[in-house]
């Protein structure tokens, strides 16, 4: 390979190499560089999926993007689920999943972040399950950012269960604001992810994006919004009724959630599992289930989800069999 911008190549390498050994490491080849041509050994699919990689990042450099562990391990993963011996082309990202925000343009990691945000803007209504870290909420506000940038969308809107299930507030000090603020600041850490602080205040201030708690959703009807609810497996089927039923006119509205971290009381039935259940298959709606392969936070991250279902898996063998 050889790439024509020199003074790109030292982020595209990483420093002391390492975005090479990165990809050495996770894909079985050796890869030598010498000024600005590359060299890589390995099997055919294991060449051109490295190729696929480094074509990817120098990509995103010439567009004067950041390359760091997090964009090189979101290449692999891409490259290892897209990349077949017999393809011709080295495009692993699709131009139409590029999110544009005012602080970074944010690209999938995975195959299934990638359908996911297709998801989010092909339909008015999207499901996204499955295991923390997997960018289920981060990606829903991404799009929900985007969109009111251009303009098809006058606000955000973006919910959460406070204390799980209960949403009992009373016995946290301080006003409304005081006890709700610390159950909803993962939104608004993802808020600041995609805009400048002092844009996140003022469109908080004017109300173009606004933060709330499940219970304050009641006897609404959102239209022009769109609308994000998160950690939506601590509802209940009648809440989730509720939720579900304020989507108003040119709105969108993703649902996201973990089943296997469900607060509720025992034996209560979740309002996600719910909804999914009976509104799977149609046609308007969109579902889209991450696994463990889907984390991008830290590699150990990935392990411990894997940990705890293979636990759950023997725990419901054993309950099978006993049964």
């Amino acid at each position: 390979m050889v790439f024509n911008d020199n003074s790109l190549l030292t982020a595209l390498f990483g420093e002391h190499d390492r975005n090479l050994a990165r990809i050495e490491q996770k894909l079985n080849v050796s890869v030598t560089a010498r000024g600005n041509r590359v060299s890589v050994k390995g099997g055919i699919w294991r060449q051109k999926a490295t190729r696929a990689v480094l074509d990817e990042l120098y990509a995103r450099l010439e567009k004067g993007l950041d390359v760091g562990v997090g964009e090189v391990d979101g290449a692999i993963r891409m490259a290892e689920a897209m990349v077949t011996e017999d393809d011709g082309s080295h495009s692993i990202i699709d131009e139409d999943t590029r999110i544009q925000t005012r602080r970074r343009v944010i690209t999938p990691r995975s195959p299934v972040q990638a359908a996911y945000v297709r998801a989010l803007r092909s339909h008015e209504m999207v499901f996204g399950l499955g295991p923390a870290g997997t960018g289920k909420t981060f990606l829903a506000v991404a799009v929900g950012v985007s969109m009111l940038l251009e303009g098809l969308v006058e606000r955000i809107v973006l919910s959460r269960p406070a204390v799980e299930a209960g949403e009992r507030l009373g016995y946290l000090p301080g006003d409304l604001r005081d006890k709700i603020d610390p159950y909803l600041r993962p939104l608004y850490d993802a808020l600041h992810h995609m805009l400048p602080a002092d844009q996140v205040v003022r469109r908080l201030g004017s109300g173009e994006i606004e933060v709330a708690p499940v219970a304050f959703m009641r006897g609404r009807t959102l239209a022009d919004a769109f609308v994000i609810v998160d950690e939506a497996q601590n509802t209940s089927p009648v809440q989730m009724k509720m939720l579900l039923t304020r989507l108003g006119e040119n709105s969108r509205m993703t649902v996201t959630g973990d089943l296997s971290q469900v607060d509720l009381p025992r034996g209560e039935v979740s309002g996600l599992a719910d909804a999914v259940e009976m509104l799977d298959g149609v046609p308007d709606v969109g579902i889209v289930y991450f696994s463990h392969e889907d984390v991008v936070r830290h590699a150990l991250v990935t392990q411990i989800v894997q940990a705890y279902d293979h636990r759950e898996r023997r725990r419901r063998s054993k309950a099978r069999h006993d049964g």
